[in-house]
């Protein structure tokens, strides 16, 4: 059932000092033999490591389930699972979090992620305010990809810088990593089963099975219960970039189209209107990329002269690209300032954009 249209919860007016009980720390991990290990690591040589390590195994096929017991972690292995990582972290919420108590905390990460050693204690130490309903991320891209990887590590660090800008205030906690209170996940819960959130699946768990982006959907759950979501500039990590291009486009297809799908379940609210308004920005932004080029392929067939507005214009764009890769240094300020390499990424980046708002809008089948 939809949410009530604007409905927003008590939550709002909590300003009380929450306690921080012990930290369940949840890996839903599908074949990922190759970096689970230096995951593992990361959570143990936090400055405050997890009290529990439990790697979700979700139908592996490879070394991954051995690889966390010898590394002496809880390993829970799927069962009947076909709704990939929300449905595996379905799995072992429902059985963990009748266990813990309010005061517990889950963090939920990427079995391809490493976290930096503060994170978790910037995190629990944000969540002792009663008003938020969890505290995730800012990550940069790790090694390899070639260019295109080089491409997804600049733009991870302008999204970075964005939201150190806006101290912390970000629009989704993202899977990579990220806590939450459990007495806030018993509240999703309960607001799926008695309609106050939408649940498409009909599961009655925290995470919705039918959505593509399940972290974008909990995100939008927790601010339209009242809660507030917070990125602090001090929770960061690192993880894998997309390879290829078509590995890359098959992300960013499933993350666009499924914010796009998570607004359409939630509707018009106070909550979705910013969400709504930066959708609306980014169809603006294809249909403002289609009349460029389609300007240019006409001015290059009768000719043309650069109009001095166009080349000021153009310089204003050179040094915000390079000014906002400045912390990845020199030599991607140098790749970012002729503003035609990087031009090629943002196309990529619209056609996926423009691909997204038409599968949605036909409604075609999905694929996570």
């Amino acid at each position: 059932m939809p949410a009530r249209r604007g409905d927003v919860s008590s939550h709002d007016c909590r300003r009380t000092v929450r306690p921080v009980g012990p930290l369940v720390a949840l890996l839903p991990a599908h074949d990922e033999e190759a970096t689970l290990g230096a995951a593992l690591d990361s959570l143990r040589a936090q400055t405050r490591p997890p009290d529990r390590i439990v790697v979700v195994a979700d139908n592996c096929t490879d070394r991954t389930v051995a690889i966390a017991r010898e590394r002496g972690v809880e390993v829970h292995e799927t069962v009947g699972n076909a709704h990939k990582k929300a449905g595996a972290l379905n799995q072992v919420l429902d059985l963990l979090l009748p266990t813990l108590g309010d005061h517990a905390q889950v963090l939920v990460m990427d079995a391809d992620c490493t976290l930096d050693p503060e994170f978790l204690a910037v995190a629990r130490a944000n969540l002792r305010e009663g008003a938020l309903g969890g505290v995730g991320g800012t990550f940069r891209g790790g090694p390899g990809g070639g260019l295109v990887g080089t491409f997804q590590r600049n733009e991870y660090a302008r999204y970075e810088r964005d939201v150190r800008r806006l101290r912390g205030r970000a629009l989704v906690l993202t899977g990579t990593a990220s806590v939450f209170p459990v007495s806030v996940l018993r509240d999703v819960v309960a607001a799926r089963r008695d309609g106050r959130l939408p649940d498409r699946s009909g599961a009655g768990s925290v995470y919705d099975l039918r959505v593509l982006t399940e972290d974008n959907e909990l995100s939008l759950a927790l601010l339209h219960l009242g809660y507030g979501i917070l990125a602090p500039a001090a929770c960061t990590l690192e993880t894998e970039v997309m390879p290829t291009w078509r590995d890359l486009a098959e992300q960013r297809l499933r993350w666009k189209r499924g914010a796009i799908e998570n607004l359409v379940d939630y509707g018009w609210t106070r909550v979705t209107l910013r969400y709504w308004g930066r959708q609306a920005l980014s169809l603006l932004g294809v249909l403002a990329t289609l009349l460029y080029l389609a300007s240019l392929a006409v001015a290059l067939g009768v000719g043309f002269t650069l109009h001095p507005l166009w080349i000021a214009v153009t310089g204003v764009f050179a040094v915000e690209r390079v000014v906002t890769v400045r912390s990845r240094g020199w030599r991607q300020m140098a790749l970012a300032a002729p503003v035609l390499v990087e031009f090629v990424f943002d196309m990529f980046l619209q056609a996926v954009q423009a691909r997204a708002f038409a599968q949605a809008l036909l409604g075609t089948e999905r694929k996570w």
